[in-house]
């Protein structure tokens, strides 16, 4: 009798793990259209005139792993210590403008998987090693005493909401959040983020019942894949895109699925958002933050889309009065 039990468990267990399996092999990674809709890249083929100054030249920070994560360092006076975490798809070259003009001593991190040096491009080990990653070059540059301010773009901002939801929440005392992404189910969201993110829907849903029972021997496979213009790939800048992220890198670079609770783990924080913005739904943000945390601060920035947010005069005004009430 408990021969044929664990008869039935074995094959009702083959088939459970067959069911993921099937999904995984029915969507396999194709190359993108480079036609139809996507983000606004205008400024950053054009240049958005230059940075201010030439950014730094990148020096290595060490993680727990030996990783030497690649950073340009800005030290602007006297301040807090601010960390500038950009998203997907590019690398912290996306702040040459805005790191020169932030008082106070600026890190601007190539995020594991990204930028000249990634590693593994798109990937990285585990679930959670970019909030490690932010942990160590935290701890491996604050002064005793100095506030600790994380600012995020898009999937960036979505980690700096993850962050504040995890373990390593009180290294972080203050957030800006530009324009952050919150969850596929949020009503932030506009579909594939206005055509830039296109999601390998039944591969998330295998990987994710995958995990669900411990397996993650798959982690490593493409998730997610972005639409990212000829013109900037076969620009100057071309070769530092990342263009797809594994199920790991995915799921590391946003709030957890219950995005709710990471939210309410945010510290006293300022979010911005463009009018114009292609990939999310500016004016959805208030209503659904402000129901969860009574810390925030929220602009709604007029003719302002995803991309050109981050540049913009309105917003660096705004994190310059936000800077100054710390």
């Amino acid at each position: 009798m408990i021969r044929e039990v664990l008869k039935v468990m074995a094959i009702s267990g083959a088939i459970t793990a067959l069911i993921p399996l099937g999904l995984i092999l029915s969507q396999p990674v194709k190359p993108l259209e480079s036609v139809g809709p996507t983000l606004n890249f205008d400024g950053i083929l054009q240049g958005n005139d230059g940075p201010l100054i030439p950014p730094p030249p990148a020096e290595s920070v060490a993680m727990r792993d030996g990783y030497a994560l690649q950073i340009r360092s800005y030290e602007n006076g006297e301040g807090a210590l601010i960390v500038l975490v950009h998203g997907s798809g590019w690398n912290g070259l996306q702040f040459s403008q805005l790191a020169p003009q932030l008082r106070g001593t600026v890190l601007v991190p190539d995020l594991r998987g990204h930028g000249a040096q990634p590693g593994r491009r798109g990937d990285v080990d585990y679930i959670g090693q970019l909030e490690d990653d932010l942990a160590d070059l935290i701890t491996a540059k604050a002064t005793p005493g100095q506030k600790v301010v994380l600012i995020g773009h898009s999937s960036g901002g979505g980690l700096v909401v993850r962050f504040a939801g995890g373990k390593h929440k009180d290294l972080m005392d203050h957030a800006v959040l530009l324009a952050p992404f919150l969850h596929h189910s949020a009503p932030t969201m506009r579909p594939r983020s206005g055509g830039w993110a296109q999601p390998l829907i039944r591969r998330i849903i295998a990987l994710s019942m995958l995990n669900g029972v411990g397996i993650t021997a798959w982690n490593h496979l493409t998730a997610i894949q972005f639409k990212m213009p000829t013109e900037v790939l076969e620009g100057p800048l071309g070769h530092l895109a990342t263009t797809s992220n594994s199920f790991r890198l995915n799921q590391s670079y946003a709030p957890r699925s219950d995005y709710i609770n990471d939210i309410r783990g945010l510290p006293n924080f300022l979010l911005l958002a463009g009018e114009r913005d292609e990939a999310f739904v500016a004016d959805a943000y208030p209503p659904l933050m402000e129901a969860e945390t009574d810390m925030g601060h929220y602009q709604i920035l007029a003719g302002l889309g995803h991309l050109d947010l981050v540049d913009a005069p309105q917003t660096l005004g705004a994190i310059q009065g936000f800077l100054d009430g710390i």
